[in-house]
């Protein structure tokens, strides 16, 4: 996915990156992180970025000449790992088998990797100005193939017949609010994040796979 037509970091342009390159720029990324899951692209700053990393303002920008270059990387990290879990849905699988594995991948992203949900939550939020074109084409057509996936097995009875996109919305919503809306969860649950997840995991499994199981009669 291209987000930005110089959304690579300016070291990796040359010809042959060093071990140091590739550690700064995944100690620059990873404090980004931070930074913009918290403010979001406009609220954030290159000095703040360049605090966040430890380090000074023009040795940031060696790395990548713009803010918007840190945020376009890290935006293509996490649709390249947002895409996975649904990716690994096997047709050949059994239904309710498979679809118990994609919630419990995607709560488990909600759970290892809550900046990265609320990065993404934050783009789609206000309008996703530098996701449109992986909205447009990479994640639209996975969500359509997976969602025929999904429609093959409602069709031939194995599973009950809903809408298989707001299928998938609909997973996408409860596992992610545990990430995007986990500060909510805390106050109002009062468990640790470990039992708080087991419970989830739990919840929304009887909820989708008993409520997609076919009945008799």
């Amino acid at each position: 996915m291209a987000t930005s037509d110089n959304k690579d970091a300016r070291a990796t342009k040359t010809r042959r990156r060093t071990r140091i390159q590739r550690e700064k720029e995944t100690l620059i990324l990873d404090a980004a992180l931070d930074v913009f899951s918290a403010q979001g692209f406009a609220g954030a700053t290159v000095d703040e970025l360049a605090a966040a990393a430890g380090m000074s303002k023009p040795n940031l920008l060696y790395y990548f000449a713009h803010k918007e270059d840190v945020y376009s990387a890290l935006l293509d990290r996490q649709v390249d790992d947002w895409t996975v879990p649904l990716q690994e849905i096997r047709e050949d699988g059994e239904p309710l088998e498979e679809l118990r594995g994609y919630i419990r991948r995607k709560l488990e992203l909600s759970r290892m990797r809550p900046r990265e949900s609320r990065l993404y939550a934050m783009e789609i939020i206000q309008g996703a100005p530098r996701l449109k074109s992986a909205l447009d084409g990479q994640i639209y057509a996975l969500v359509r193939e997976k969602s025929a996936v999904i429609k093959g097995w409602m069709d031939s009875g194995r599973i009950a017949s809903v809408d298989a996109t707001h299928l998938i919305f609909a997973i996408w919503a409860t596992t992610q609010h545990y990430a995007d809306f986990a500060v909510q969860v805390r106050a109002i649950t009062g468990t640790d994040t470990e039992s708080t997840f087991a419970t989830a995991l739990k919840t929304l499994e009887v909820l989708f796979l008993d409520g997609l199981r076919i009945r008799d009669g």
